[in-house]
Order: structure tokens, then sequence, then C-alpha cells
């Protein structure tokens, strides 16, 4: 009967299961990362639209069809994506909707070290001007 030597068996077996724990948690917290990006996008869209939709027309409120004044809706929802820190496109159709897209980064805090570089989200968001008179649209 030989003897067998085991010692440094466990390291080995120790090391390769730190090296895949460290990759779960990595990967779990970039893509966490991500998806928090994405959600920011969205809401950078979502009010940069809100801030457009405000900027209607002087006759709107003579009880007309509501309108927007194109040129400051465009002017707001710009400056919203610049104070944020985004890239981002505004389109308005019809004098009354108005859809922002925005384009962010993120760079990940673990994957980074394996060669993954930075990460794009993008998030869209639409508003429209809706006529309502006691909560009912017209």
């Amino acid at each position: 009967m030989t003897h067998r030597d085991e010692r440094g068996a466990v390291t080995v077996w120790l090391a390769g299961a730190s090296v895949l724990m460290v990759s779960i948690i990595g990967i779990t917290v970039d893509l966490g990362g991500q998806l928090h990006a994405k959600e920011r996008a969205h809401t950078i869209a979502a009010q940069a639209a809100r801030t457009a939709a405000e900027q209607i027309t002087a006759d709107a409120m003579l009880g007309t069809e509501p309108k927007l004044d194109v040129g400051r809706a465009r002017t707001a929802a710009n400056a919203y994506l610049r104070a944020a820190g985004v890239d981002g496109t505004v389109s308005i159709s019809g004098g009354i909707r108005i859809t922002v897209t925005v384009v962010d980064t993120y760079q990940p805090l673990f994957l980074g070290s394996i060669g993954v570089g930075t990460l794009t989200v993008s998030a869209s968001s639409t508003a429209e001007l809706k006529r309502a008179l006691d909560g009912s649209e017209r």
C-alpha cells in the first residue's frame, strides 16, 4: 500500500472556489449597476419630456387645443439633458407629442478587470399634451 501526499489539495479547491465566488459577485454588482444606469436614463428622459411638455403656446390658456411652443420645448428638454450630464435626442411630432431618447454609459466595477469596457445604456420616454376638464380628457 502506497501513501499519497495530499498536502495542498484543499488550497487548490479553495482558490478555484474563491475565483468563482468573486466572479459571481462581480457579475451581480455590474449587472445591477448597468440596470441602475438604465433606470436613471429612463428617469432623465421622462423628466426632460415633461419639462418640454410644459412649454405650451399662450393661446392654449384660452381654451383652445393645446399646442407646444416647439422651439421652447426643444430648448427646455435639451437644457434638462445637459444639466443631467447625458446625451440625448428630442423629437416633437404633431405639436403635441415629445419623445426624448437618452444615451448614457456605465463603467463596470469588477468586470473591467477582465476586459469588459464601458457599457452603453439608452432609454426613451414620451409625453403627450392632452386637454382635460375636471380630470377627464376632452
